[in-house]
């Protein structure tokens, strides 16, 4: 039996009750000792001798009360560590000083295998400089990010020892897809949800109903569309709606960094492979996203090199890091997202033309803002509900002419041009309605002109505006005549050129 006594915080009592426990004939296996209370463990203790006990030890001036409990405190402690440590999702060890492994939890156990060895890598840092910082490292063909924690550190000796005398470390393995996966949840962008897409015209319905075709079909798929439409939440979208909705959903900007930390970012390098390169070596994009999406938004600016690397991603599967020889295998779907003409680059001989066909195995584009004006309330509704709530106050009305004017607009910008005019529209508008006379609609922040001239709103030449031009005339017209004869008919050409421009266009009949 086990007893909690309660008593006076005072000199002598935890001997006299020690005394009274072995005067009544009984051993005593353990003994805690904490302020106000002695507990204390009596295994030949039975419930009928209880009483007898307990008024021997409330005749010692101090002690309070006596009662019968289930566990000792550093039990309770003990078991609730074992169950925290067993439930902890990832592999778990306690090293000793000598380097051995002390403790393993079940996630642990499963990674090194019956024979509790300290992976190799593991064993030269402790021994190196005593522990401490994280370690890339593959263990059984995983990729994991091992953190070492020292515990009890001396210095000095200890450390010139290559080790730490009466100290041990902490190691904890982190997967690859775990850290992508938290990436994922901390990271900008929006939930990747079809809801997230506003609009039902023919155009947008389209795009949502190739999201929903694509999203469990295990292949790359190009987004094109121009800059500001969305596409990065289409991609979103084709993420949350497969399979791979669970598993981390990581983004590059392929035009935001040079060529040497694109490669770098994407795939990794190994210790040492250039200067300034950390000691331990660094997990790339492909490694956290294992098991999810990689996005490579702006897919056209990468550079020659980099392309020939991720085509052979794409071909086999494997890679290797940056300053590596080991062939690493990952299961990661690649989304690319581009709004520059691709086959023209190629042409230029700036984009492979192998790494063209491997990512547009399937393709979505996305259409520009004036295409789908019929959807501008609804987004301009949406728009207006978030900034509010950002802003903290109420969500104001738009008059008829304000609502007319953002509909008629250009939006050489989009969807993005449109939710920064709203926002910057109601942190200046202070009352509840919005009236055309808010609205500044100038691209550049400057009140005053609507449209006008931006060199680099402009198509590059000929050639591409024609194309332009067709395929916007081939969209509106196509929910009218969905049939490549009627609307030949309707504009006066034959059957095969409508048929060749809707194939242009990503119109699929």
């Amino acid at each position: 039996m086990m007893l909690d006594i309660r008593g006076e915080n005072r000199l002598g009592i935890t001997s006299e009750i020690l005394a009274v426990i072995a005067r009544a004939g009984f051993d005593l296996r353990r003994l805690e000792v904490e302020t106000g209370h002695v507990y204390a463990h009596v295994p030949g203790l039975r419930d009928a001798d209880l009483p007898r006990l307990r008024l021997a030890l409330e005749w010692i001036p101090g002690v309070q009360s006596v009662a019968a409990i289930d566990a000792l405190p550093g039990d309770r402690r003990r078991d609730a560590l074992e169950t925290l440590v067993a439930s902890f999702p990832d592999p778990l060890l306690v090293v000793a000083p000598d380097g051995g492994i002390a403790a393993a939890n079940a996630a642990a156990q499963a990674i090194i295998g019956p024979s509790a060895t300290l992976p190799a890598a593991i064993a030269a840092r402790l021994r190196a400089d005593a522990g401490g910082g994280s370690l890339a490292l593959t263990v059984d063909g995983r990729a994991y990010l091992a953190e070492l924690v020292a515990t009890k550190a001396e210095t000095g000796a200890g450390k010139a020892g290559g080790g730490q005398k009466g100290g041990g470390w902490l190691v904890i393995f982190r997967a690859s897809q775990r850290i992508g996966r938290e990436l994922a949840l901390v990271g900008p962008g929006e939930s990747g949800t079809l809801d997230r897409i506003v609009g039902e015209s023919p155009l947008i319905a389209q795009v949502k109903d190739r999201i929903r075709r694509f999203a469990d079909v295990e292949a790359p798929v190009l987004i094109g569309g121009e800059t500001g439409v969305g596409k990065e939440l289409v991609a979103r979208a084709i993420h949350g709606a497969g399979s791979r909705r669970s598993a981390p959903f990581l983004a590059l900007n392929c035009a935001a960094l040079p060529e040497n930390l694109v490669e770098s970012e994407l795939f990794g390098y190994a210790p040492g492979a250039f200067s300034g390169a950390t000691r331990d070596g660094k997990l790339g994009l492909l490694e956290l996203a294992d098991g999810g999406v990689l996005f490579l938004d702006e897919i056209g600016e990468m550079s020659p090199y980099v392309q020939s690397k991720l085509l052979r991603f794409l071909e086999d599967g494997t890679f290797r890091r940056v300053g590596g020889k080991q062939e690493r295998r990952v299961s990661v779907r690649i989304l690319s997202a581009t709004h520059r003409d691709l086959a023209r680059l190629c042409g230029d001989g700036r984009f492979r033309e192998d790494l063209l066909y491997r990512l547009s195995v399937l393709r979505v584009d996305v259409p520009a803002l004036r295409e789908r004006r019929e959807d501008i309330p609804g987004l301009v509704d949406r728009f207006l509900g978030g900034a509010a709530a950002q802003i903290g106050r109420p969500k104001p009305r738009l008059t008829a002419q304000a609502l007319e004017r953002l509909t008629n607009h250009g939006w050489p910008g989009n969807v993005r041009q449109l939710q920064n005019v709203v926002f910057r529209t109601l942190t200046l508008a202070d009352g509840p309605v919005i009236g055309l006379e808010h609205l500044d609609l100038s691209r550049d922040g400057r009140s005053g002109g609507d449209e006008g001239t931006n060199e680099g709103d402009l198509p590059p030449d000929w050639q591409t505006a024609q194309r332009r031009f067709e395929a916007d005339l081939l969209r509106r017209l196509w929910p009218l005549y969905p049939s490549s004869r009627k609307l030949a008919a309707r504009l006066g050409v034959s059957h095969t050129t409508i048929a060749q421009k809707l194939k242009a266009a990503g119109i699929t009949p």
